[in-house]
């Protein structure tokens, strides 16, 4: 590389951003933790190939000097963002003064000066422009909407932020632009376990960090999904959030509660669920409420910690509706929900007025939210129920099974879920005549579809090995992509640790005391 390149590594194509990590800890189990990890110990991606190759990033020629006189740096914006107060605070640890400023007029012209701004074009992108050697000290960062200003933001961020020169990193010596090939790219947090993941829950702290840290990797979307600790409502001990409801409202009209459940600590599950989601908004992703259980009876279970009490047949569908709803207005961030539809839920299979009278609840809030379905046992019945809702409507089917599978879809139905005929009870679309919909795309895949698709990654219990191989990441984002498909869902590993009441001692992946051992969970 000649004198004046930079070392980067753009992925236009890419659904998320690889973790760079040393080969020797390639066989960490937890990728995005150990990331984070990597980045509180100042060696994330940017500064692993920094160290791996010696001397790639080398200051814009000609520029050092005139950095070098530089202690201020004006950022000028519209309005603040979580955006621009996570660089401002990256260039203030770095020694530089930051002054915000509304207009490019307010800016002194002795000051580096960070010019942001929206230019409506293709949706999530950015281009950075470096300023001129011989003029005005102005980077001029654009955004194609507000989602990509943001990203823009932070990635200057994570330049300075692992460059030695910091204000140098910056004049880079093209405009380069960058944006996404696939709509959805989201990370799903399981809440499995009481004992693990209370505690993540409630913390106020974690959660911006935690966004910050997806919306720098190019995440767009977060889906936090209760109930999906049990497949089917039997031998349940933990149900904390199992039937989420009645864990964060009470709904006018109906005596339906947690049976042991404080109503303060009701209330402030709500008021955590709003400010999660606030947080959300705050760096531009999309909030999924996963809502993967509504039965309410736990059958052969006298050592559950909760149960539900005052809900009947009659009022079931009803009471859903309305909780559904109040939670929906409460929090106002929330911008989609996803259902399991299929009898894991606890709901029989062809219970279409059930799902009916549920799915009025988001009519019902006021605004546009998604209705996302789960794709196991979904027939042409229930995907009408929902588009007959006037929402937008995806349906999100398992990318190959259980487990990360290998970069492209299965190229066959597995003997298990061929279709054997009709079947019967409460998995009898998903075991009977829609069998074939458990893994895969299945039949969703019509030209003619009014609804969009993603491909959720799994958890389940396998072992996701972490890799930081571009090819095998470029080769993800065409996957996800295939037969126009939206993107694609990606459970954090470690999602099923706790589930099914075993959740004990800590939830870290690391030893106690371990350099690598995360400030959160």
């Amino acid at each position: 590389m000649g004198n004046g390149a930079r070392l980067r590594v753009v992925l236009v194509t890419q659904a998320f951003r690889p973790v760079l990590v040393p080969a020797t800890q390639k066989n960490r189990p937890d990728g995005l933790r150990y990331w984070r990890t990597l980045k509180h110990m100042a060696i994330n991606r940017r500064g692993f190939l920094k160290t791996a190759v010696a001397g790639a990033l080398v200051p814009f020629s000609g520029a050092t000097a005139q950095t070098a006189a530089v202690t201020r740096v004006a950022i000028v914006r519209e309005r603040a963002t979580a955006a621009t107060a996570c660089l401002a605070r990256v260039l203030t640890a770095h020694g530089f003064t930051v002054v915000e400023y509304e207009t490019i007029a307010q800016a002194p012209p002795v000051d580096f000066t960070i010019l942001a701004r929206i230019t409506p074009g293709i949706s999530e992108s950015f281009a950075l422009a470096a300023p001129k050697p011989s003029g005005p000290q102005v980077l001029t960062v654009s955004g194609g909407d507000p989602r990509g200003l943001t990203y823009a933001l932070l990635e200057i961020a994570d330049i300075v932020e692992h460059s030695n020169r910091s204000l140098d990193a910056l004049r880079v010596p093209q405009p380069f632009p960058e944006w996404p090939r696939n709509e959805v790219r989201a990370v799903s947090r399981l809440f499995t376990s009481d004992v693990h993941d209370k505690p993540w829950f409630n913390d106020r702290e974690m959660w911006p960090a935690y966004f910050e840290m997806l919306a720098t990797n190019r995440f767009n979307r977060f889906h936090l999904a209760f109930g999906i600790g049990y497949d089917f409502l039997r031998e349940v001990t933990d149900a904390y959030f199992v039937f989420a409801y009645p864990f964060f409202v009470s709904p006018r009209g109906y005596n339906v509660r947690a049976v042991n459940l404080p109503d303060a600590e009701r209330d402030r599950n709500l008021e955590m669920l709003k400010y999660i989601s606030e947080q959300a908004a705050g760096y531009d992703l999309e909030f999924q409420l996963g809502l993967w259980t509504h039965g309410y009876e736990w059958a052969n279970s006298p050592n559950a910690n909760y149960t539900i009490a005052g809900l009947t047949p009659e009022n079931h569908a009803a009471y859903c509706r309305d909780a559904l709803m109040m939670m929906l207005r409460a929090c106002p961030q929330i911008t989609g929900v996803t259902f399991r539809i299929h009898g894991e839920s606890g709901v029989a299979e062809g219970n279409y007025p059930f799902w009916k009278t549920v799915f009025d609840g988001v009519i019902g809030c006021g605004r546009q939210v998604e209705i996302d379905l789960h794709s196991k046992g979904l027939d042409e019945k229930m995907l009408q129920t929902a588009l007959d809702t006037g929402m937008p409507v995806k349906v999100s089917p398992k990318f190959w099974a259980e487990h990360m599978g290998l970069p492209y879809h299965q190229a066959d139905i597995r003997e298990l879920e061929i279709p054997k005929g009709e079947a019967k009870g409460l998995m009898a679309l998903s075991t009977g005549s829609r069998s074939f919909t458990r893994y895969g795309y299945a039949d969703l895949l019509r030209n003619d579809r009014r609804y969009g698709v993603i491909h959720r990654i799994w958890s389940g219990s396998r072992r996701l090995m972490l890799w930081g191989d571009a090819e095998s990441a470029a080769a993800y984002s065409r996957a996800f992509q295939f037969c126009g498909s939206q993107g694609v869902d990606l459970m954090e590993p470690l999602s099923f640790k706790g589930r099914r009441g075993s959740g004990k001692g800590s939830r870290c992946g690391y030893a106690a005391g371990s350099p690598l051992e995360p400030p959160w969970d």
